[in-house]
C-alpha cells in the first residue's frame, strides 16, 4: 500500500472539535491526506467561545516536530495558533530548513472574538514566519492587525496584499469573506492576480473556517498542484463545508468537514 500524502500541522487544539488541530485533521482526512500533528497550545473552548488557552513549553513542541519530521517526514506544514512570541520563533527554526511548502495562517482572534495570538508576537509573525511561507491565509481582521490596513473593498485588498507581500511570503491570500457581496478572495504573488469568488451561503454555522481551508490548501501543496490550483480546490471544499455547517451548543457550529462523505451517502 502506498502511503498518502503526508500533510503536518503546527497549531492548538480546540476542545470543541471545531477548528484548530481538530479541524485541520479532519480536513486532511477529508481531502486524502495522512495528517500529523505538533500540539502548540491547548485550549478549553466550545460554541460560545475560549474559556481557557495554554501554551505548550518550547521543548514539548520542538520534541512533537522532530519525532515526525525525522522519522516520517512531510509533503506540506500548515501553521496556526501559535500564542507567543516565544513559540512563533520556534516554529520559524523548526521550518527554517523543511523541504515542503509551508502554509501560514496567521491566527490572532477566534471566530468569537477571542484572544490567540499575544499582541507582542504580531512583530514576530512578521519578521520570521511570513518569509518562510509559500503561501500566507489572512482574513480581514488579522489583515488589518498585520498590516494597519483596514480593508473595506477589493482595492483595499491589493494594498493589503502588497504589503503582506513585502513580508516575504511567495504568495498571499487575502481572504475578504467579511466584506458583502460574494465571498471573494484574492490570491496574488505580486505578479499574477487570481479572484476567487463563491456565493455566500445563509448560514452561521462557520466555525474553523479559517482553519479548514489553510489545511485544505496545504493538503493539495501535497499532492503536488500549483499555488493557484491549491487554493481553488480548497476554496471549493470550504463553500460546501460552510454550506454543510450544523449547529453544535449554543452559540456558533462548526463547518461539516465530511460534507464529501454524506454527500455520497
Amino acid at each position: 500500500m502506498t502511503a498518502p500524502p503526508r500533510v503536518l500541522t503546527i497549531a492548538g487544539s480546540d476542545s470543541g472539535g471545531g477548528a484548530g488541530i481538530q479541524a485541520d485533521l479532519k480536513t486532511m482526512l477529508a481531502l486524502g491526506a495522512h495528517g500529523m500533528s505538533v500540539i502548540t497550545a491547548v485550549t478549553a473552548q466550545n460554541s460560545v467561545g475560549v474559556q481557557g488557552a495554554w501554551e505548550l513549553p518550547v521543548e514539548a513542541v520542538r520534541a512533537q516536530y522532530r519525532s515526525v519530521v525525522d522519522d516520517i517526514g512531510v509533503q506540506a506544514v500548515k501553521t496556526g495558533m501559535l500564542a507567543s512570541p516565544a513559540l512563533v520563533q520556534a516554529v520559524a527554526d523548526l521550518l527554517t530548513d523543511v523541504p515542503a511548502p509551508v502554509v501560514v495562517d496567521p491566527v490572532s482572534v477566534s471566530k468569537h472574538g477571542d484572544r490567540l495570538l499575544a499582541d507582542d508576537a504580531l512583530d514576530a509573525v512578521r519578521t520570521r514566519l511570513l518569509p518562510l511561507a509559500t503561501v500566507t491565509t489572512p482574513n480581514l481582521d488579522e489583515v488589518a492587525e498585520l498590516t494597519g490596513i483596514t480593508v473595506t473593498d477589493e482595492t483595499g485588498m491589493r494594498r493589503a496584499a502588497d504589503r503582506l507581500l513585502s513580508y516575504g511570503p511567495r504568495w498571499v491570500l487575502v481572504k475578504g469573506g467579511h466584506l458583502p457581496g460574494e465571498a471573494t478572495d484574492l490570491l496574488t504573488d505580486g505578479r499574477q492576480e487570481h479572484w476567487l469568488r463563491a456565493p455566500r451561503h445563509d448560514n452561521r454555522h462557520t466555525h474553523g473556517t479559517g482553519c479548514t481551508l489553510a489545511s485544505a490548501v496545504a493538503v493539495g501543496l501535497a499532492q503536488g498542484l500549483t499555488v493557484p490550483d491549491a487554493v481553488r480546490q480548497a476554496k471549493e471544499y470550504v463553500t460546501e463545508a460552510i454550506a454543510a455547517g450544523f449547529a453544535l451548543g449554543a452559540g456558533i457550529g462548526p463547518v461539516d468537514h465530511g460534507w464529501r462523505l454524506r454527500a455520497r451517502t
